[in-house]
């Protein structure tokens, strides 16, 4: 069975259609890298070790049934079969990494992101300006709404005339999975796992399909930022976003985490197989294994049941390392010890 498993949420740097029309794409920094436009102030000047990790909430040890059996989800990503886990207690933040925090990095060490040094990333073209359409570089076969935008980066979301001026409490996007864990090593954290991501958002829930029950819309509430309307060619937007929501849209799960489901993809530190469940251990899961894909989890702002209906906290897709998308953030896990003085709502199951 293949490693990774083609979805409209996501597109891969690799992309042989892409590669052959990116030709004029630089290789190294691009000039907007150079030309930065202006961004959110750091929060301090402090190293991380010395800053509250008053967003990081506090999952204790326990165990939970992992994986799905639902007939809305696909078998062939490996989101099953159902199995009882076993973690230690872990720290998770309370929300996706923000804008505002990735320059405070950037400002920091002056790290430059894969998307720069590559000169383009994925951008979706409902979001892209008319010029910017007219010079992509070029759209995936089989996802033609993936658009290899020269000097799209996570500053300039959308190519070189946007701008993350306004969204400085939005998640950061355009980040590879080498990107996002060079940020956590920065912090003193790693990436989750897919267990302990898929834990911390089930929010103490037992094998339901969201992060709060088993119904999308509960009493007609929007409870995430997915898809709304006929993907994907309109976006109705009803739940308040064409695009990235603030990473504190929506309610909490019971664990006090915000948006585990939609608004961005979350990289996980393991390798990604459609073999998981099957291969790994009960206790405190990890696929070290390395395939060509890495792990993502949680569903984005594109999803849409009628194609990608992957916003479930059981359900599972992969990209490459080094790809980076419009819709693909991270959030931070932290060893206990580290953190946990800032509390936290996990129980056992």
């Amino acid at each position: 069975m293949a490693e990774q498993l083609k979805s409209c949420c996501c597109a891969s740097r690799g992309d042989a259609a892409v590669e052959a029309s990116a030709a004029e794409v630089p290789s190294e920094r691009s000039e907007s890298t150079d030309q930065r436009q202006q961004l959110p102030e750091p929060e301090s000047g402090l190293a991380p070790s010395a800053q509250a990790d008053e967003n990081m909430v506090l999952i204790p040890a326990g165990e939970f049934l992992m994986g799905t059996e639902d007939a809305e989800g696909f078998p062939q990503d490996g989101e099953g079969p159902i199995r009882n886990v076993k973690l230690d207690a872990f720290c998770i933040s309370r929300y996706a990494v923000t804008n505002a925090q990735f320059a405070q990095f950037v400002a920091a060490t002056g790290y430059v992101t894969e998307a720069e040094k590559f000169g383009w990333s994925y951008v979706f073209h409902l979001l892209a300006s008319d010029a910017t359409r007219e010079a992509a570089a070029g759209a995936p076969q089989g996802t033609p709404w993936w658009l290899a935008v020269n000097g799209a980066y996570w500053a300039q979301p959308e190519g070189p005339d946007s701008t993350i001026t306004e969204r400085a409490e939005h998640p950061v996007v355009h980040v590879s999975w080498n990107d996002a864990a060079a940020y956590c090593a920065w912090r003193g954290g790693r990436l989750p796992t897919e267990a302990e991501w898929e834990y911390a958002a089930r929010g103490g829930l037992v094998q339901r399909r969201y992060p709060w029950g088993d119904l999308l819309k509960p009493d007609t509430e929007h409870l995430c930022n997915i898809w709304q309307g006929k993907f994907p060619v309109k976006n109705n937007a009803s739940d308040g976003y064409h695009g990235t929501a603030p990473v504190d849209a929506y309610k909490p799960n019971g664990y006090g985490l915000y948006n585990m489901s939609g608004n961005v993809w979350e990289w996980c530190s393991d390798w990604f197989t459609p073999q998981y469940h099957r291969v790994t251990s009960e206790v405190s899961p990890h696929y070290t294994k390395p395939t060509h894909a890495r792990s993502m989890r949680g569903g984005s702002y594109l999803c849409h049941k009628s194609y990608c209906n992957r916003y479930r906290v059981a359900a599972r897709n992969s990209n490459t390392p080094d790809s980076s998308t419009g819709n693909c953030g991270f959030r931070i896990v932290k060893a206990v010890g580290v953190g946990e003085e800032a509390g936290g709502g996990g129980h056992r199951q």
